[in-house]
């Protein structure tokens, strides 16, 4: 079960929207999912019309154990909402959570362990979080692997980002963990020129961090929420809905493996071509008398022509010479020699040309009717380009693997003209490493640039 927590620990951007509206389209995509309330005040269970006087277990009583009728199992207090669609709801016991279990040892860990009994049931789990920082919290960043924080484009939600990435990677310190942080941008105005400012600066200081979807400001998601129902409910052509279909397959598509940060992977993809690069320039070792014939010390061609080597005695023992020659010293051990033979003055690869080498393997290379594309990316299991010579769609556009050291190509049957492309490793859409043309497009991400002339 991918559990993902859905945090910001300031008040109204979005979180209850984002996790419910989140969860439904999830199960739309054929995804169990159970929605977890960790927020006291009870909202996900009020917009998705659950009556609360109907409640009678909440996540408070799983968690606290002190239901007066006994223990209480995490089964008894889900709510089922819709096909794979499952809720377990808050209620204002919650509260009490962090007094019960001051003392308590491991009191940041009784949400994980709660959820381990129904792990097989679903296929992801959606954390809704208060909006503060304490146990309720950390209880649900310790049971995660994932956290989305939603961030409305606005200057005080952009400062608000910074304190909460770096409660989460506190968190990942102090408990040696790798919780996986994603930023959402949410409730985005693309008519003010503010929101389009916003949006820009928090690409370029959490570009590693930014989903590629971002939800935009939709009045059809409130009115949703007014009447119990999620946007694939109340209006699945809206806009929202659209918003969030693209989330939850965006999240979909990294189901795969993690996500490997893009500076990470660059310097992962450069060192493997190096060493790929040295690997093949490197001298090979042969001991004498091996490779030759009758005892002949191979001279670097197979032919065997070069010098004899002597057999000498064990050691202590010496050789009678022939009466009328001079003594001679028995000759050395023979050596290891370099083969083939190279100048002896060689020196070793200089970094221009390992990069020259590295440039002559990957890249852009031009052929007939288009272009091929080489990269090399390490450990992927799947190379997909997106460009708008496909519209865009990275499934139409597969790399196929080439080695098992990472080299994945495409050939591109592209006419005269400028196009722009990503690639999507795992999931995970980069621009192309070993392309140097880029431009910058307007989500503020950065896309290669490939030119037919």
């Amino acid at each position: 079960m991918r559990t993902i927590a859905i945090v910001n620990q300031k008040g109204g951007c979005g979180k209850t929207t984002v996790s419910i509206n989140l969860a439904a389209c999830l199960a739309q995509e054929n995804r169990r999912v159970l929605l977890v309330d960790m927020d006291p005040q009870g909202h996900c269970a009020l917009g998705l019309a659950v009556p609360d006087e109907q409640i009678e277990f909440s996540v408070a009583d799983v968690l606290l154990q002190d239901h007066p009728n006994g223990p209480v199992e995490i089964d008894q207090a889900i709510w089922q909402i819709a096909n794979h669609f499952d809720l377990l709801p808050a209620s204002i016991g919650l509260v009490r959570l962090e007094t019960v279990l001051a003392n308590a040892e491991n009191r940041d860990l009784y949400l994980r362990h709660a959820l381990r009994s129904v792990e097989a049931q679903y296929d992801f789990c959606i954390i809704d979080c208060p909006p503060h920082v304490g146990l309720l919290t950390y209880n649900a960043l310790q049971a995660s692997q994932e956290a989305i924080i939603p961030v409305e484009t606005g200057y005080f939600s952009l400062y608000g980002l910074e304190q909460q990435v770096q409660t989460i990677e506190d968190l990942n310190h102090r408990t040696n963990r790798d919780v996986e942080i994603r930023v959402l941008a949410n409730s985005y105005d693309v008519r003010t020129k503010l929101a389009r400012e916003i949006l820009n600066e928090m690409r370029r200081l959490h570009e590693k961090y930014m989903l590629r979807s971002y939800i935009n400001f939709n009045t059809k998601l409130k009115e949703g929420a007014s009447i119990g129902q999620p946007i694939t409910e109340y209006d699945p052509a809206s806009m929202g809905c659209r918003d969030f279909v693209r989330l939850a397959r965006e999240l979909i598509e990294m189901e795969k493996r993690p996500v490997v940060h893009e500076d990470l992977l660059r310097r992962a993809e450069l060192l493997a071509a190096r060493a790929e690069v040295l690997l093949a320039s490197r001298p090979v070792l042969v001991p004498a008398g091996k490779n030759g014939k009758n005892g002949m010390r191979d001279n670097g061609n197979g032919s065997g022509n070069g010098h004899a080597t002597r057999e000498t005695s064990m050691e202590g023992s010496r050789s009678e010479p022939r009466s009328g020659t001079k003594t001679v010293a028995p000759p050395a051990p023979a050596k290891p020699v370099m083969s083939p033979p190279r100048s002896t003055e060689k020196a070793p690869l200089s970094h221009d040309l390992i990069e020259k080498k590295i440039n002559e393997i990957y890249g852009v290379k031009s052929v007939p009717g288009g272009v091929e594309l080489h990269t090399n990316m390490p450990g992927a299991q799947e190379v997909l380009v997106a460009g708008d010579f496909n519209n865009w769609c990275p499934k139409d556009t597969p790399m196929t693997k080439q080695s098992g050291n990472g080299h994945f190509m495409t050939r591109l049957n592209l006419t005269k003209g400028r196009y722009s492309y990503r690639l999507v490793v795992d999931g995970r859409w980069t621009r192309d490493p070993y392309n140097p043309r880029i431009e910058r497009n307007e989500f503020g991400e950065i896309n290669s640039v490939v030119e037919i002339s």
